[in-house]
């Protein structure tokens, strides 16, 4: 079936005129319409503008255009409902944003249809990018397709969901705190995010400036390296992308890790990891050993900061940036008797539970008296993370860990333990607060549910091109990134 190839196996279809990118746009088509209405993963889609931007890719393979010069030309790429594409619904899962319709493309979409993707979709996600599970979307629970009782990870869920479910051959998400690790750990499908200044966050929703980025899913390491490549550069309408040379990050895959120094931090071997989570890290760790790579233990001393300052910071700049969206320019607007009253009720019925906690959170650490206490200490602790992270990789050129201490859990089984939510990230949320990279590969299943176990491979600040060709050189090497889940056929 062609909506489960990977992008490599289907665009040497498609250049060899095997199969036209409409037919595979179709596929994808069907599947959502055999499976999303138990997976959940789409907001939204448009058939024939997706299926019309297959035929004009069709049409440019005939007329001599090369996989060379437009690397995903021909392949169908979904988006999370939080990155601008003209034309289309941008309400990052939220009731405030009402029927609002961007009137400009993200950058990173400017790159995916430049490089002749067919760009369609709009993914479920936590409201705002808040959330560890995809239950806080103000339109619907996304499920995980491995068992359906299951959350798919947040906050990018949908993207995570539609990839592992072949409802698309590559998904965009963005990630501020792990939001396309986990949920690529628990899909069990690979998940990529790049370092802070890497890709454009121009045309991204806002939540958290100095921590989101913009990544992408895939089946294997080689679509996520052939997506990033797309995505990446610098951007003069982002004034915090870095002007780093673009490498060839699929040709950087081949060839082995023999004499790779691998750390491991004794912190994240912790108490409350799911025996079979460790069990599967382990062995993994094991198989890279396996691969001619040395395995260091290293510390990461400042890690049990990490929760605490992530969610000063995050709170703080969400409470900042959320501040835009008050009915008066656009989104929907709650009338009332004055402009406070105005705000009040259009905030008050237009976000969530979880947006508005986080809102206050970040109100209150900002607030006069506070500032201090909370904002500026956690800024302080952000730079002791990231000076441990840098003082890792001068022994280590790529660090281990799990990408989750648990494996998807029951939908509801949370919904009254936010800060039993928040600890799902204690793996992913670093990586965010130092701007360094990160990529989740499946490394293994539970037993009895069959569930999908991440595990992640931290890199230095621009270091992608290592924790790829790590990633790719562990994936090849077992048959994990094969498995799908039950009923896709």
């Amino acid at each position: 079936m062609l909506n489960q190839l990977t992008i490599s196996e289907l665009v040497a279809k498609l250049a060899k005129r095997e199969v036209s990118s409409r037919v595979a746009t179709q596929a994808c088509l069907d599947q959502i319409q055999r499976v999303d209405g138990r997976i959940r993963a789409f907001i939204s889609y448009d058939a024939a503008n997706a299926l019309a931007q297959a035929d004009a890719a069709d049409q440019a393979i005939a007329g001599g255009a090369t996989h060379a010069e437009r690397p995903l030309l021909g392949v169908p790429v979904a988006i999370k409902d939080v990155i601008a594409v003209k034309g289309q619904p941008l309400n990052c899962a939220s009731k405030i944003l009402g029927n609002f319709v961007s009137p400009y493309d993200a950058t990173v979409i400017e790159k995916l249809k430049a490089a002749g993707a067919v760009v369609f979709g709009r993914l479920n996600m936590d409201e705002y990018a808040m959330g560890s599970s995809t239950e806080n979307s103000a339109f619907q629970v996304t499920r995980n397709p491995w068992d359906t009782t299951r959350v798919p990870g947040g906050s990018s869920g949908g993207s995570a969901a539609a990839v592992a479910a072949d409802e698309c051959i590559a998904a965009l998400g963005s990630d501020t705190g792990g939001s396309i690790r986990q949920p690529a750990a628990l899909c069990g499908c690979v998940g990529m995010k790049p370092s802070y200044g890497r890709v454009s966050r121009y045309g991204l929703v806002a939540y958290a400036s100095s921590l989101d980025q913009i990544g992408c899913f895939g089946k294997e390491v080689g679509d996520a390296a052939t997506v990033l490549e797309v995505l990446s550069g610098v951007d003069p309408r982002d004034s915090t992308s870095v002007p780093q040379p673009v490498p060839h990050f699929a040709a950087g895959l081949a060839g082995n890790i023999k004499g790779l120094k691998l750390g491991l931090p004794k912190e994240y071997m912790i108490g409350g990891l799911e025996p079979e989570v460790k069990a599967a890290v382990d062995k993994a760790v094991k198989q890279l050993e396996k691969l001619g790579a040395e395995i260091l233990e290293i510390s990461l001393p400042h890690t049990d900061y990490a929760v605490a300052t992530y969610y000063i910071i995050a709170t703080a700049e969400a409470s900042a940036n959320l501040a835009r969206f008050d009915g008066i320019r656009y989104g929907a607007r709650v009338d009332g008797a004055d402009p406070m009253e105005l705000y009040g009720k259009t905030r008050g019925a237009g976000f969530g539970a979880e947006v508005k906690r986080r809102i206050i959170l970040g109100t209150y650490v900002l607030s006069s008296g506070y500032y201090d206490a909370y904002y500026l200490r956690a800024q302080k602790v952000r730079t002791l993370i990231r000076n441990d992270f840098l003082k890792a990789f001068e022994k280590v050129d790529v660090i281990v860990t799990p990408t989750s201490p648990a494996v998807a859990w029951k939908l509801g089984e949370m919904a009254d333990d936010p800060l039993q939510m928040y600890l799902m990230d204690i793996f992913t949320i670093s990586c965010n607060l130092a701007g360094i990279c990160g990529i989740s590969v499946p490394c293994g299943f539970t037993q009895k549910p069959k569930l999908p176990i991440g595990l992640q491979l931290l890199g230095k600040p621009f270091g992608e091109e290592m924790i790829l060709k790590v990633a790719h050189a562990y994936e090849q090497s077992t048959g994990w990134h094969r498995e799908k889940p039950p009923g896709n056929g």
